[in-house]
C-alpha cells in the first residue's frame, strides 16, 4: 500500500502475510515463521513475504494439510485498507494457489488507542482452518495466530515491525 510511512522488518514487513504464514504453520503443527525464516539469516533480508508464505504453505501441504479458509485482520489507524482489500486477498491467494473465496481480509482500528492508534505500527491477526489430507485423517484442524508489531516490549514469539518515515 502506497503510504508516506513504511514498515520496518527484516523481510519486506508484510504483517498480513506473516500472520497468515504463522496461522498455517501452527495449524499443521509445524514451527513458526521465525524458525522457518530466521531474522538473523541474511538470505531473508528484504525477502518478499508472499514468497515466504508460499514456501510455508508448501510445507503445510507436504505435512498433509489443505487450507479450507482463512480470515486475516489488519489492525491499524492508517492507511485505510478498504480500497486495497480485494488486491490484498488476490495476492495472498495467488501465493497460496487457492481460490480467492478461501481467504478473507478485513481491517479495524483501535479508535486512536495504543501503538496502532498512534500510528506507530500495524498489527495483523489471522485464523486458518485446515483440513487433514484424506490419507492422514478426516478431522479438521483449527489454527489461530496473532502477530503484533511495533510494541516496545513483546513476548518472545512476536515479530517487531514498527513504522518509519520514508520509503526504502
Amino acid at each position: 500500500i502506497d503510504h508516506p510511512r513504511g514498515l520496518v522488518g527484516h523481510s519486506d514487513g508484510d504483517v498480513v502475510a506473516h500472520a497468515l504464514t504463522d496461522a498455517l504453520l501452527g495449524g499443521a503443527g509445524l514451527a513458526d515463521i521465525g524458525a522457518l525464516f530466521p531474522s538473523d539469516d541474511e538470505r531473508y533480508r528484504g525477502a518478499d513475504s508472499l514468497v515466504l508464505l508460499a514456501e510455508a504453505y508448501r510445507q503445510v501441504r507436504e505435512a498433509g494439510f489443505e487450507l479450507v479458509n482463512a480470515d486475516c485482520i489488519v489492525i491499524a489507524q492508517e492507511p485505510r485498507v478498504a480500497p486495497h482489500r480485494s488486491a490484498m486477498r488476490d495476492r495472498l491467494c495467488a501465493a497460496l494457489g487457492v481460490d480467492p473465496a478461501r481467504v478473507n481480509v478485513r481491517a479495524t482500528t483501535t479508535d486512536a488507542l495504543g501503538f496502532t492508534g498512534r500510528g506507530e505500527g500495524v498489527a495483523a491477526q489471522a485464523v486458518a482452518l485446515l483440513a487433514a489430507s484424506p490419507l492422514l485423517s478426516a478431522n479438521s484442524v483449527h489454527a489461530q495466530t496473532k502477530l503484533v508489531v511495533g510494541m516496545p516490549t513483546t513476548p518472545p514469539n512476536i515479530v517487531l515491525m514498527p513504522l518509519h518515515v520514508g520509503k526504502d
